[in-house]
């Protein structure tokens, strides 16, 4: 897990909202690509959820992570 990675959970969780890696890259100081990457990595931590092309949400399990019950070392399990 990145700096990147909470400053992507923190935006997803605050707003509540579908974002896209270009709305992020606008909203927190990453370039849309590497929001791209890392979203990707996300979801396969289960973190966030695909909802459709190129468009991401938070999920129970990445809220869980923001709220300190998970640890990034559970992840990767």
């Amino acid at each position: 897990m990145t700096q990147a990675d909470d400053r992507i959970l923190e935006t997803l969780a605050d707003t509540d909202l579908i974002l896209s890696p270009r709305v992020l890259e606008a909203n927190i100081d990453y370039s849309r690509h590497y929001l791209s990457t890392r979203l990707g990595m996300l979801r396969d931590a289960g973190l966030v959820d695909r909802v459709d092309e190129g468009l991401y949400q938070i999920t129970d399990r990445g809220r869980a992570y923001l709220e300190g019950e998970l640890e990034a070392e559970d992840l990767e399990k």
